[in-house]
């Protein structure tokens, strides 16, 4: 099995790392496992204020492997094959999180890299990076992109991102409340790992009692959050449009 994801520990936070440079960090289900297994693990560290979530190579994630998806292959995975469920369950283990996740978007998310971002609390990118939820030229289903957004911005934002199905820049993004920070491209995972070494300043634990307030508002069972599709138009779909 590959090792998908790395884990490099900070004094008071850590950073987790997708892995997978050769396909612009595309998500498999089991690059998903194992980001789980990362997140689960640095929960449970009282020494972990914050957790920075970033692509290798300074991009961060080109959605879902639709060529390992389509074959129903998966590298990361025990058996080799597509588990379509361990995607779902790492969007659980992001709600349950008990720390603060801090995204640095960098080049681009797509589709399901774009859940990924809106998962995060404070996300910083770089000037020309965008983001794309572009199911919509595939004829797919949105479950998660759309559950995110509607725990964290207006319909109206939601149907912006997610009918047109366009790239959406950083400074809109910015504009539209979904982003905190537009640095240059190259000040992106500085102004992330600024903001982890800000919080693991203040006293200890007080960032976990912040976002437990923080989050407190949300649905207590993720698992309501999150729909199961039954859409498959992705096996047969082609790479989203510029």
């Amino acid at each position: 099995m590959m090792n998908l994801v790395q884990i490099e520990q900070h004094q008071g936070w850590a950073e987790i790392i997708l892995d997978r440079p050769a396909r612009r960090n595309a998500l498999t289900p089991g690059l998903a496992a194992q980001l789980t297994t990362a997140i689960e693990g640095l929960s449970r560290s009282a020494e972990v204020a914050s957790i920075v979530l970033r692509g290798a190579d300074h991009c961060f994630c080109s959605g879902i492997d639709l060529k390992a998806l389509q074959s129903n292959e998966d590298p990361g995975s025990e058996d080799g094959i597509w588990h379509p469920a361990a995607i779902r369950a790492l969007h659980i283990a992001l709600y349950r999180c008990p720390k603060p996740l801090i995204c640095a978007l960098e080049k681009y998310a797509i589709n399901a890299g774009a859940a990924l971002v809106f998962a995060c609390d404070l996300v910083a990118a770089g000037d020309s990076a965008f983001l794309q939820i572009g199911e919509i030229q595939q004829g797919s289903d949105i479950p998660i992109n759309a559950a995110w957004l509607r725990l964290k911005t207006s319909e109206q934002n939601l149907a912006r991102l997610a009918l047109l199905g366009d790239r959406v820049g950083a400074t809109e993004l910015a504009q539209m409340g979904l982003i905190q920070s537009v640095v240059p491209d190259n000040e992106v995972l500085t102004q992330a790992r600024d903001w982890a070494t800000r919080l693991a300043g203040f006293p200890l634990g007080a960032s976990a009692v912040i976002i437990d307030r923080i989050r407190s508002f949300r649905p207590m069972d993720p698992e309501t959050v999150f729909p199961v599709s039954t859409n498959n138009a992705l096996l047969t779909a082609a790479q989203v449009k510029n």
